[in-house]
């Protein structure tokens, strides 16, 4: 892997979005819209400060996850990815450079998610913001990540979308957000440990109520990283220079 390619590949890569303002919309306004709704829908009750950590871990994940799997499919499928990959580009610098450019859009994406839920929704933030927003980071790449995975296994924009209810939904159902993973049946409950968007939820209900100290939350973005670097890994290798 060569650093200048895996910049330029990034660079490439933010200079198509900035002239997308859809995309941009989606990106950086859309999940901290949804939060607002859920905010609104439980502006009655308390129940936003249970809830509120969990939108910014949901929201992000599965945004980032959509649009990076499917702009990288849409390269591959117009033959870009192979016209890249016929120069000295290896796979590990596309890859890298996809997750730097959409990682950088991630920053941006979980700062206005998470200043918006703080100081316009009024969530409720007992531990340290800036680590609530490290978490949010890593929790919008892992989304990043895991969304060039499958668009390396996708021949279709509808292929994409049918991998949520594989990749996505059950890291929902089981990630602590309807129901404490504590309370979960045995077997569920350890399935809802090797998902990561368990961690990041658990990561993110820890910062808000301040119930672990710094060193469990490090744990936790530990565990994320590992998942990030890993779909990484798993990406470069599985990636197909064309959709056949």
């Amino acid at each position: 892997m060569n650093p200048q390619r895996t910049l330029a590949t990034a660079g490439r890569i933010l200079s198509q979005i900035r002239h997308d303002p859809r995309t941009i919309g989606l990106l950086l306004i859309v999940p901290s819209l949804l939060i607002g709704l859920v905010a609104w829908i439980f502006s009655d009750t308390d129940s936003f400060s249970v809830i509120g950590p969990s939108m910014i871990a949901l929201f992000p994940f599965i945004v980032m996850f959509l649009v990076t799997s499917i702009t990288t499919l849409r390269e591959r499928r117009t033959g870009t990815l192979e016209r890249l990959l016929s120069m000295p580009l290896g796979k590990g610098d596309l890859i890298l450079g996809y997750t730097l450019a959409f990682g950088l859009l991630a920053v941006l994406q979980s700062a206005i998610a998470v200043g918006f839920a703080v100081w316009v929704c009024g969530l409720t933030i007992e531990g340290s913001i800036w680590l609530l927003l490290a978490v949010a980071v890593a929790d919008a790449i892992l989304g990043t990540t895991l969304g060039l995975l499958a668009s390396a296994f996708a021949n279709t924009e509808f292929q994409v979308v049918q991998f949520m209810p594989v990749i996505v939904f059950p890291q929902i159902l089981l990630g602590g957000i309807f129901i404490a993973r504590s309370q979960l049946p045995d077997g569920l409950r350890q399935i809802s440990d090797w998902l990561p968007l368990s961690h990041a939820i658990d990561a993110m209900q820890a910062v808000a109520t301040n119930s672990h100290d710094a060193a469990y939350v490090g744990g936790e973005l530990l565990i994320l990283g590992a998942w990030i670097v890993g779909a990484i890994v798993v990406g470069s290798v599985t990636l197909r220079r064309r959709t056949p």
